[in-house]
């Protein structure tokens, strides 16, 4: 969609993102950053009270602030004026039955990470959505960075050569002690019941897995992985290693941890290709670190040439404007509701798709999986199916 065209926005609605909530907010300000779609409906909260009082603060009218998300669902589909789509940001556990009732009303879904629980869950959101030419963008936030856009482009077009072995790691400190559980955020996450017996590889090995598989358009044959509960206190992993091996022979190891003090949102990747290797961290997420076969470093930044032109495409600002992470989320909405309107006129391709989709999930949650039987059977080889 070319900048300036003047079209009527886009409707959603958004099934969590009450008072407090940090994800909720963020999709709403990333959406907002191309004013290309309206806040029209939700159910924010798990009473209607506390939900109403969320829509009156974001401008929602009342009679679109809903009791519960089945109720939502129906309500919306049925309206001339529904929404185009909608924005899941719920704990892990009801990402399946919130995402299911919209996929079934023939609504578009926004959901954020890990997709679902069980593998089964998302082989049958896959299939709902695909029964029913239904778009639905997984918000793996890190993936709408000019620069991981570049990294995925420059691969694609075969400019590093087979990749032998690639380093990924997450490593956080915001959990590194006992009976501080992360305030609201952490909780949940902490929570076998809320996020699905699994806390540090569901919530940052996805991150890593996506960001990997994004970039290098690798898929993970089998993986070694010990998860550790290191932390007094937890009872679910808070520090994880994987290996990992690719389909065609090549090797990773990807790193996870809620305890690594000193370190913040640290996701890096480190490709090592026959004609050069790549380094990149969402930190300094404005710079690719490139070197050459001969050893020769070149670093690349968002708005200057060099970048592949199908990832410049999406800077907003001249260089050394920094650009970042709720920029990176409105890169990945900026591609999802040019797919929905293109839907809607009926002009759109598979290959406009420019974001994490559904099937990117899944593979999110088969790793996670896979990884939890290997750690299970005492930390060995597993194959992710």
């Amino acid at each position: 969609m070319k900048r300036g065209m003047h079209m009527k926005k886009l409707n959603y609605g958004m099934v969590g993102g009450g008072p407090g909530s940090f994800i909720g907010d963020a999709h709403r300000r990333a959406i907002n950053l191309d004013g290309q779609a309206q806040l029209v409906a939700g159910c924010f909260s798990r009473t209607l009270e506390k939900c109403r009082e969320t829509g009156a603060d974001l401008g929602v009218a009342e009679d679109r602030c809903y009791a519960s998300f089945e109720e939502m669902a129906k309500a919306e589909a049925a309206r001339p004026d529904g929404i185009d789509y909608v924005v899941v940001v719920t704990p892990n556990v009801s990402h399946y039955p919130v995402c299911k009732a919209f996929l079934e009303a023939g609504i578009h879904v926004s959901c954020d990470k890990p997709l679902c629980l069980t593998v089964e869950q998302a082989e049958e959101l896959c299939a709902l959505a695909d029964s029913k030419s239904l778009l639905f963008l997984v918000t793996y936030t890190y993936m709408g960075h000019v620069t991981s856009k570049h990294i995925r482009r420059y691969i694609q077009a075969g400019k590093l050569g087979k990749i032998r072995t690639v380093m990924a790691e997450y490593p956080q400190g915001w959990l590194a002690y006992e009976d501080d559980w992360g305030g609201k955020q952490g909780e949940w996450r902490c929570d076998p019941k809320q996020s699905g017996g699994v806390n540090c590889l569901g919530d940052l090995g996805t991150h890593v897995e996506n960001a990997v598989s994004m970039m290098t358009g690798l898929k993970i044959k089998r993986v070694l992985a010990k998860m550790d509960v290191v932390v007094p206190g937890r009872v679910l992993d808070d520090n994880d290693v994987v290996l990992v091996e690719y389909e065609g022979g090549a090797t990773g190891c990807y790193w996870t941890s809620q305890f690594a003090i000193g370190h913040k949102n640290d996701l890096g990747v480190r490709i090592y290709g026959e004609d050069g290797s790549i380094e990149w961290r969402q930190e300094t997420c404005e710079k690719v670190t490139m070197i050459e076969r001969d050893g020769t470093i070149v670093e690349r930044y968002r708005g200057t040439p060099g970048i592949e032109d199908g990832a410049a495409a999406y800077g907003r600002l001249p260089s050394g404007h920094t650009e970042g992470w709720l920029e990176s989320m409105g890169n990945l909405y900026r591609s999802f509701m040019e797919c929905v309107r293109a839907k809607e006129d009926g002009s759109f391709k598979p290959e406009m798709i420019d974001y994490p989709t559904v099937h990117d999930g899944l593979e999110g949650v088969k790793f996670v999986h896979a990884c939890l039987e290997s750690n299970a059977k005492g930390n060995v080889w597993v194959d992710v199916k």
